[in-house]
């Protein structure tokens, strides 16, 4: 054991002067974290915030209604704020000065034409530069839309079965009563913050870049001919491949640590439970460490093993949802994502982030030490052969 200490004492001390784990393990993946989550809105959070505006030129009891029961509940909830504007060209002036992000103009006779069962429209303004605003924008507006015609259609369907005056049901469709109430009953998210997401994701995802450095120098041990010296030290061949492994988990570990905590305290990453969130680490360095070592045994050189391995990373990143939410994908890609660690570790802080308790992550935690160890033990195997005599 004090000659495995002994050799990841030395490739740590080498990793430190060539700083080329802190590039890799560090400075690359806060720097990625920052940049995403300064260009990319946090919809998870109170933070996101849209300056739009309004011109209502029908004034009446429908156009009104999409101001107080469309668009108030989500400026309480601070996600939008609203100005009003008395034409439309002012809202459009305001929008392509970037004073306000986008608008809704309702047209003059809108009511009237809803209640005749006539086509209409509300005109969303949006600004080419605030692409996710307008989208935003025309999705509330869709919304109400679609609500007006579920009134008419409703409407419509009981004129025509006799079942009372039409003259009432248009009265109906103007009324300010609720007939059905909807309740809210709110559970904790289990879906991690934008900011969060692209901390933990460029994390894990920069991790596989970081342990390989560990297994992939046995084979550089092999080329610049110091292998044979260790070997015909008093030393057994797997504390060689012992000293190895836990340089790279301690580079991989420390840059995890060291990743959670400075994108808590510069970018507000919200990780949890430090104990889920220590437990998911370890299990997601073994994990990674398996893989990019399994992966070094089947490369003849240190060039060979440095490119499949980065292949395998930036796959594996990929599929994983390392940059994009894997769940807004077709099922069968988010069923496939399963297939990587970086999902399971993705999934597991979620159910911490969330406020759950480390029982709650037993699924991920089995399903990362699963990965680390099939393919450590696998390539344990094929190690061994690497530091045969």
């Amino acid at each position: 054991m004090r000659a495995a200490l002994l050799i990841a004492s030395k490739d740590l001390k080498q990793r430190v002067r060539d700083r080329s784990a802190f590039m890799l393990g560090i400075l690359a993946p806060l720097g990625l974290a920052f940049i995403f989550s300064l260009i990319i809105p946090d919809f998870s959070g109170s933070t996101f915030e849209i300056s739009t505006g309004v011109v209502d030129n029908d004034r009446s009891t429908i156009s009104r209604a999409f101001e107080a029961d469309v668009l108030s509940p989500i400026v309480d909830d601070g996600l939008i704020t609203v100005e009003r504007f008395e034409d439309a060209d002012e809202v459009r002036a305001a929008v392509e000065s970037g004073a306000i992000r986008t608008g809704w103009i309702i047209p003059a006779g809108f009511e009237a034409s809803v209640l005749a069962g006539r086509a209409t429209e509300i005109v969303v303004v949006g600004n080419v530069d605030a692409p996710i605003s307008t989208e935003i924008a025309r999705s509330i507006a869709s919304a109400f839309a679609a609500d007006l015609t579920e009134a008419q259609l409703a409407a419509a369907i009981a004129v025509g079965a006799g079942l009372g005056d039409p003259a009432v049901f248009a009265e109906a469709t103007r009324s300010d009563v609720d007939l059905v109430a909807l309740v809210d009953v709110s559970a904790a998210t289990k879906e991690l913050s934008g900011t969060t997401f692209f901390s933990a994701g460029m994390a894990v995802f920069f991790l596989f870049f970081t342990v390989q450095f560990g297994v992939a120098s046995l084979i550089e041990e092999r080329t610049v001919g110091t292998m044979p010296r260790l070997l015909a030290a008093p030393i057994a061949a797997m504390s060689i491949v012992a000293g190895k492994a836990i340089a790279s988990f301690v580079v991989g570990l420390t840059s995890m640590i060291v990743l959670a905590g400075a994108t808590s305290l510069l970018v507000g990453a919200e990780w949890g439970n430090p104990l889920g969130v220590l437990i998911l680490m370890v299990c997601g360095v073994l994990a990674a460490l398996g893989i990019m070592g399994l992966i070094a045994t089947l490369a003849k050189s240190p060039e060979q093993a440095a490119n499949w391995q980065s292949i395998v990373a930036v796959v594996l990143g990929l599929l994983g949802g390392s940059f994009f939410p894997i769940g807004q994908g077709p099922g069968a890609l988010a069923n496939l994502s399963l297939l990587t660690p970086h999902a399971w570790f993705l999934r597991g802080l979620g159910d911490v982030a969330a406020g759950s308790g480390v029982a709650s992550i037993a699924g991920p935690i089995v399903a990362l030490l699963t990965f680390a160890a099939v393919t450590l033990g696998i390539g344990a195997t094929r190690i061994s052969r690497m530091v045969a005599p």
